[in-house]
């Protein structure tokens, strides 16, 4: 008999090497290679070939008839709007956030809204005991819910109880990094481990037509804990996200074969669970009884949904000759510096005896390049200590020349300021009009600054 082969495998990222080492060459990650039982190599193994001897497969045309897959709804509109309109039969969701966040909240009320509206719903924990889901479910008003409810860790287990009985209408499983298969050696959460459990549920799911949810950690850095090919196996990534320390929480697709990315769900962590909100844009939006210098609300979107977010900026001059300090929460660190130069090189604006301070009202995150303006025009407001107007938003990408170019969708954008009260825009000269609100045009970033900031000497 064939001796096995010795390899080893990173636990962060799944890379295979071939002798241990203390440092993942991919990664980086310290301390995470372990030892992985290969496939013995025989003589008929490494000289069968795959070119023949197969079934032939079907090929159909690429435009054949094919309807749109039902949906059905889980009773939180905001977790529907992240999913492209609700669960599709014999999908799989992978869903993954910090620590506390909510994730097993969000679900139990989800099961539970299904549940109640007369559809068979199964909920698998294998980190709790079933009576801290039942208490969690009390406190939430859901305990009468005929949600269908088992503590276990073993996929044979689990997938044979589901097989036995009719197709539930939605399956969840909390969490997939507890989950173990009989078939492999090793602990649960190891990569093999969740790969071989995935594989599993995820085929059941598929042949059985029932939903699936996956609950899954993550890593220091935000990301999701195990293997990549776990992303590549379900059919819908779900990011929840939030600060502990705020009460708002935001569920945002990052991929979905069934609709669109980027589409986020707003929710607000409550003493009775996870609300929606309807609005996210007045969350986000704080309320000023005066003007206040620095402060500039920028229309952002996320997906097909316009978010209305409060940047603000404070600058304070140096009194020792120690390095300048920017600090950013909320936005990205390196386009701060880029708007920065801008402003000094193509508008006379000098931030170099100053520390800038960048911060996104409500702990919101902002990748957006239509945010550039707004960054700007709330640096320059806080530089010259001149309030901006107050029912005012910003729009506009900032060149390296100092053009401003309009942002995506821009009249998606200004409709919803407009719905909000707003009355005026400041935008790049090409931006197409909303409805109900001023356009204050500016070619480029240079204009902006003569039209807002007085004469400032030095």
């Amino acid at each position: 008999m064939a001796k096995a082969q010795r390899r080893y495998e990173c636990q962060a990222c799944g890379a295979v090497q071939p002798r241990w080492a203390g440092q993942c060459g991919d990664c980086g990650e310290w301390n995470t290679i372990t030892e992985a039982q290969a496939e013995a190599l025989t003589p008929f193994s490494a000289k069968q070939s795959l070119a023949a001897g197969g079934r032939r497969i079907e090929l159909g045309a690429l435009d054949r008839e094919t309807p749109l897959p039902p949906r059905t709804p889980t009773g939180l509109a905001e977790l529907d709007r992240a999913l492209g309109g609700g669960l599709v039969a014999g999908s799989a969701v992978l869903i993954g956030g910090d620590p506390g966040i909510g994730k097993s909240t969000l679900l139990l009320q989800a099961a539970a809204r299904m549940a109640l509206a007369g559809r068979q719903v199964v909920y698998v924990t294998g980190e709790e005991a079933a009576d801290q889901v039942r208490l969690r479910a009390r406190r939430l008003g859901l305990g009468q819910a005929p949600v269908r409810l088992a503590a276990a860790t073993s996929v044979r287990d689990i997938v044979t109880t589901l097989s036995a009985q009719a197709p539930a209408t939605l399956v969840i499983i909390d969490s997939i990094q507890t989950m173990h298969a009989d078939t492999l050696e090793g602990a649960p959460g190891t990569v093999s481990q969740v790969r071989a459990s995935a594989q599993e549920l995820v085929r059941y799911a598929k042949q059985s037509g029932a939903a699936l949810v996956l609950v899954g950690h993550v890593t220091k850095d935000g990301q999701l804990a195990g293997p990549r090919v776990l992303e590549h196996l379900v059919d819908t990534v779900l990011y929840f996200e939030g600060e502990r320390s705020h009460q708002y929480r935001i569920l945002r697709a990052v991929k979905n074969r069934f609709g669109g990315t980027d589409e986020i769900g707003v929710f607000a962590m409550g003493p009775e669970g996870l609300g929606e909100v309807a609005n996210p844009s007045a969350l986000f939006l704080t309320e000023r009884d005066e003007e206040v210098s620095g402060s500039v609300v920028f229309a952002g979107l996320e997906g097909t949904r316009p978010v209305l977010v409060e940047i603000q900026a404070l600058v304070v001059r140096l009194t020792s000759g120690a390095t300048p300090r920017r600090a950013v929460v909320g936005a990205d660190a390196s386009r701060l510096n880029m708007i920065l130069a801008v402003l000094e090189a193509r508008c006379g604006l000098s931030f170099s005896q100053y520390e800038v301070y960048l911060n996104v009202a409500g702990g919101f995150s902002v990748r957006d390049p239509a945010a550039d303006l707004a960054v700007a025009a709330a640096l320059v407001s806080a530089l010259t200590d001149t309030p901006l107007p107050p029912h005012m938003i910003a729009l506009g990408e900032v060149a390296l020349s100092g053009e401003l170019r309009p942002g995506a969708h821009a009249p998606l954008r200004l409709n919803e300021a407009a719905k909000l009260g707003f009355t005026s825009a400041l935008a790049p000269d090409r931006t197409e009009g909303g409805t109900g609100l001023k356009l204050l045009r500016c070619a480029s970033l240079a204009a902006m600054v003569d039209r807002f900031a007085p004469a400032r000497d030095g």
